[in-house]
């Protein structure tokens, strides 16, 4: 699976993924719609983008004037491993950044039709770093966002918007919080997991983007990137790419869609009609051993009339509207709230293996369970339990109750 790239990647810092073109103004698209002046007059910082090959550099050079943006700053880490095989800003800087790998930053605050062809593209942004050098300089220091040089320029800019390294993620979105600017920012959906990440979720302060919903995104890696898995590609320039599951867009930018009612059905109605093999003809929902909660195994299979906690999966915030939920916690990071301690127990692995362990994880949400086949499960005594993926804990705001 192509996933397995994601975790070579993790383990060896090598998350040199470049974001395509398409995702970025597909995303960008659902900001405009509910404020087509959005980006108007603001400092737009690209902190990890080298401008010879970012697409974020691009799309917004591109819509520079569209979007009547103050400035676009772009800026790379030293050595970009991919840097100069698309964009070549101007051959004899090309040449240098090639031998060098010496990091840069790219400035813009204007984007004239230079070449008077009566639109500003690409190419004009060509000849105005061709015609003034100085809106390309070198950094003083290696590029690093966390260096003095590229923290100064995030205090400039109103908005960071860039595909930070997955491993640095919370470093990252640490980074810019501290500054309190608003982002746009790509990465794997486990981060919503994180104790530095989920707290932030839940308070409201940063949620999921608009367009990244399900499936994989192709991402462009470097020229010696390991290619483990069956899901990447070779185009005919030999350039490489591989897609990867479970990535999203975080941010803190308001779009619409994320103020739209999940539609749900009641209780009844859900075990009853459900489209979901696992929940239809039942005659309850499950309940968590240790949480006095129930199991929600399926988005679409929220109760319209429960009042209590329900445990839903993470894939849930794709579809959360604020005014509709409450978020009160997430399974395995939520905070001593379990009600269950449970003793040494007998894990029983998939093909049959027995091991004894410990404990059952802390914070996991654990269900009583029937011996089930081809999973693995815990068995205290004569006792079998289940451990649960990481579920975010909801209720339903009073005015969404049936």
């Amino acid at each position: 699976m192509a996933n397995s790239n994601l975790s070579q990647a993790k383990n060896a810092k090598n998350d040199e993924f470049y974001t395509q073109w398409a995702d970025i103004e597909k995303e960008v698209n659902a900001y405009l719609e509910c404020n087509p002046d959005v980006f108007r007059g603001k400092t737009i910082l690209c902190p990890c983008d080298d401008p010879y090959e970012s697409n974020f550099f691009k799309y917004f050079a591109l819509k520079f004037n569209s979007f009547k943006l103050k400035k676009l700053i772009a800026t790379c880490y030293i050595g970009s491993p991919i840097a100069n095989n698309e964009l070549s800003l101007f051959p004899e800087e090309s040449r240098e950044n090639r031998t060098t790998g010496n990091p840069h930053k790219i400035e813009i605050t204007e984007i004239p039709d230079i070449n008077k062809d009566g639109v500003a593209d690409l190419v004009d942004v060509e000849l105005l770093l061709a015609n003034d050098r100085n809106h390309l300089t070198r950094l003083q220091g290696d590029g690093d966002f966390r260096s003095d040089e590229i923290k100064k320029l995030r205090d400039e800019a109103d908005m960071i918007i860039t595909n930070p390294p997955f491993s640095l993620f919370r470093e990252f979105l640490a980074w810019i919080m501290e500054a309190e600017k608003q982002f746009l920012i790509i990465g794997n959906m486990n981060a919503i997991t994180y104790k530095e990440v989920f707290p932030l979720i839940k308070e409201n302060k940063i949620w999921l983007g608009a367009s990244i919903h399900s499936g994989d995104r192709e991402f462009a890696v470097p020229d010696d990137y390991p290619l483990y898995a069956a899901g990447y590609r070779i185009d005919e320039k030999g350039k490489k790419y591989i897609r990867i599951k479970g990535v999203r867009w975080f941010t803190n930018l308001d779009h619409g869609r994320r103020h739209r009612p999940l539609p749900l059905m009641t209780l009844a109605d859900n075990l009853k009609h459900s489209r979901h093999k696992e929940l239809r003809g039942k005659k309850a929902y499950d309940r968590y051993d240790n949480y006095d909660a129930i199991e929600i195994p399926f988005s679409d299979a929220i109760p319209s009339d429960y009042d209590g906690v329900m445990g839903v999966p993470i894939s849930f915030l794709d579809k959360y509207c604020p005014e509709q939920f409450e978020i009160l916690g997430i399974t395995k990071t939520w905070f001593g709230a379990a009600s269950k301690t449970y003793p040494d127990q007998t894990q029983v692995s998939a093909n049959g293996k027995t091991s004894t362990v410990s404990k059952l994880n802390d914070g996991a949400a654990i269900r009583l369970q029937k011996p089930p086949l081809g999973t693995t499960y815990y068995k205290v005594g004569n006792v079998c339990y289940e451990q649960v993926y990481a579920r975010v804990l909801i209720r339903a705001r009073e005015n969404h109750k049936n």
